[in-house]
């Protein structure tokens, strides 16, 4: 695949700190060539205290946006000129579409994990899910799923130091999608997870627990919680069958790994860059394969 950059080649970046594991720059590359689009992504390795200068080179250079990972999120938040309503919410951006110099944040990590239901033939609208955790992702799933219809969350937490963001989190959607009930349990209290898992029929990991090198872990300790006909999805995706989703899978639930919500997350993103439809099977069969 012959591609030449030109004199009207518009720029991409991921921003972050660290960058250089990142596999973003070969999977917007390979979308660009692909579809013949006149852009080249890289990452530039950006510390959340100078978010604000690189926005402002990203005006300067008329670069077309780009992608925003941590610890970046929250600071980028508060420099666009416009967020969208999951962003504004949650006071996050992970994608950033520049316009003329000005900049819209948006947050598709959510998005992503919806798609990803979607491409695998489940619907988000007017179902009940349960999501495990508070913090950046289970946040973003919790408010894309409110926003994509879904009629009732349950957020498990652990009563710790964090739990608040729990209560934050569950008033928040309730303030902005009042259509969808929100409730907040105890992850600690087997009778209430069991009784989340029992309503729902989506039950999702949103926590590091199960992420390497704790890969032995589950947020889940009995089996009984799982049933034929349940869902189970694991934002984690090293490894790519968690310990969670092995014991779902061997107590008949339906198991959806991390791996596609990152997958679609970026497809989302290329929408926004492009207004054009990333070839999602050729980048899963050469990058997520």
């Amino acid at each position: 695949m012959n591609y030449e950059i030109t004199g009207k080649t518009r720029l991409l970046a991921l921003i972050g700190s660290p960058v250089g594991h990142s596999g973003s720059p070969q999977m917007y590359n390979y979308s660009f060539q692909k579809l013949g689009i006149d852009c080249v992504y890289v990452a530039f390795d950006v510390g959340k205290e100078d978010v604000p200068r690189a926005l402002d080179a990203m005006r300067l250079f008329q670069m077309r946006g780009g992608n925003v990972t941590m610890p970046d999120k929250t600071s980028a938040a508060a420099c666009m000129d416009a967020l969208s309503p999951a962003a504004e919410m949650i006071g996050a951006v992970n994608t950033i579409v520049n316009d003329d110099g000005r900049l819209t944040g948006y947050i598709t990590d959510g998005e992503g994990f919806v798609l990803n239901l979607e491409s695998n033939g489940i619907a988000v609208k007017d179902s009940s899910i349960t999501v495990a955790g508070a913090g950046g992702a289970a946040t973003a799933i919790q408010v894309q799923c409110a926003l994509s219809g879904a009629r009732h969350i349950t957020i498990l937490k652990r009563k710790n130091a964090t739990y608040h963001k729990a209560l934050e989190n569950a008033e928040m959607i309730r303030k902005a999608v009042p259509s969808c009930d929100v409730t907040v349990e105890d992850l600690e209290s087997l009778d209430a997870v069991r009784a989340a898992a029992a309503k729902s029929d989506i039950f999702v990991n949103a926590t590091n627990v199960g992420m390497k090198p704790n890969d032995g872990e589950s947020v889940i300790r009995d089996r009984s919680v799982f049933r034929p006909g349940l869902i189970v999805a694991d934002a984690v995706y090293n490894p790519l069958r968690t310990r969670l989703l092995t014991e779902a899978e061997e107590s008949g639930c339906t198991a959806i790994d991390g791996r596609g919500m990152l997958l679609w997350q970026g497809a989302a993103a290329f929408r926004l860059f492009t207004g054009l439809e990333m070839p999602v099977s050729e980048v899963k069969a050469r990058f997520f394969s």
